[in-house]
């Protein structure tokens, strides 16, 4: 009879519940409707993004004012999209069908607006700046003076000292930090739960017996948590990937090279995470021998990441620079989803993500230890629920 290393017992274990678990039907219906609900949320975005655009049609002498208006409107906070028509009644008909928003034709000292229903305010205080501008120019040449006398006056400006300037694109890293602690959340409960159901599953079914008769407890529970962290990054790897491309495919997304890096640091912190919690999940649920108790033993488990979730992710994301934010970041049990997002906002340390990633790994060893012994001494007595103070003698 050869014996096997191991090394090679713990790779046989994995290999087994990797296999199972992506060859699920659904392991495979949920990495889809993660990724088609990621893709019905970048679309309708990117819909309403479009959508948003005011389309105005141009006839005449007042095709001129495009530029001027596109960067009037783009001050007060409204995007427009311009296009010039034939004339006035081909103009009116695109009003009326909704092809345009609005038409505006005629001379540019007294031009000719025409809506369907209503007016926007932004559109419209633009067009009366315009108008304004155009009667002053007017004005000055009929008294001899230079329109330029005029533009260089009202390009006189206030430029203020910014201490503290806006990122232009922290809308886009504040996004990004949400989804990637959202994803981590659900995948690092979801595959650490998994654990613990299968722990259950095979004390109740008596598998474990034979099992334990070939191998030790801890390459059991090695293999196990190895084997369904893997598939677990598959699917944090496969969403990743698919968010990425579908934010850089509809124009969401610029920061790609950001983008990316942020999804290879989730990457790391899902593995950190998932290890962390797999294997106080996996103890926990040999204290118990039927799935009905099983809840009771993991809830304080599971309620540290919703916790870290809940309330970190959401001072991170209100004050990226809150001090309460950096501090529960670094606190093992929320490191996995809180780092990551602060990564993924630009605002965390070089020594702060070092320092996290240490403390993280040291309870990993930690709680590996502990939750093997647990583990060892619990997942072989089956009946009622053990203590936890006679699984750790």
């Amino acid at each position: 009879m050869t014996t096997l290393s191991p090394t090679r017992t713990v790779g046989l274990v994995a290999r087994r519940e990797f296999t199972t678990r992506v060859r699920s039907k659904a392991f495979v219906l949920s990495t889809l409707l993660i990724i088609g609900l990621l893709a019905g949320y970048v679309l309708l975005f990117s819909f309403i993004g479009k959508s948003s655009a005011i389309k105005v049609g141009l006839a005449g002498q007042s095709t001129g004012i495009s530029a001027p208006l596109t960067a009037i409107t783009g001050k007060l906070g409204k995007e427009v999209q311009t296009s010039t028509v034939n004339d006035q009644n081909d103009g009116e008909q695109q009003v009326r069908s909704g092809k345009l928003d609005v038409l505006v034709s005629g001379a540019l000292d007294a031009p000719k607006v025409t809506v369907k229903s209503s007016l926007d305010p932004a559109l419209q205080q633009a067009l009366t700046e315009l108008v304004r501008q155009q009667a002053i120019q007017g004005a000055l040449a009929q008294n001899g003076l230079k329109p330029n006398v005029l533009d260089a006056a009202q390009s006189v400006t206030v430029r203020p000292k910014v201490l503290e300037p806006e990122d232009p694109e922290q809308g886009q890293k504040t996004v990004l930090a949400y989804i990637v602690g959202m994803v981590l959340f659900i995948s690092i409960q979801t595959f650490g739960v998994a654990v613990a159901q299968g722990v259950v599953e095979e004390k109740s079914s008596r598998v474990v017996e034979i099992l334990l008769a070939t191998i030790r407890p801890w390459q059991l529970l090695l293999g196990k948590v190895i084997g369904i962290g893997a598939s677990g990054l598959i699917q944090v790897l496969a969403i990743g990937v698919a968010g990425v491309a579908l934010g850089r495919a509809s124009g969401m997304l610029t920061l790609t090279d950001f983008a990316v890096g942020a999804v290879a640091s989730a990457v790391g912190w899902y593995l950190v995470g998932f290890f962390l919690y797999a294997v106080l999940l996996a103890a926990a649920g040999s204290l118990v021998s039927r799935q009905e108790e099983l809840q009771s033993v993991i809830t304080p488990v599971t309620l540290l990441p919703v916790l870290g979730f809940v309330v970190g992710i959401n001072l991170t994301l209100r004050n990226p620079a809150d001090p309460i934010s950096a501090v529960l970041s670094m606190v093992p049990f929320f490191t996995p989803t809180l780092m990551p997002a602060r990564i993924a906002l630009g605002v965390a340390p070089l020594w702060q993500v070092v320092l996290a990633l240490v403390l993280a790994v040291g309870c990993i060893a930690l709680f590996t230890w502990l939750g093997g012994k647990v583990y060892g001494n619990a997942v072989l007595r089956t009946g009622s629920r053990v203590k936890l103070r006679d699984a750790l003698r």
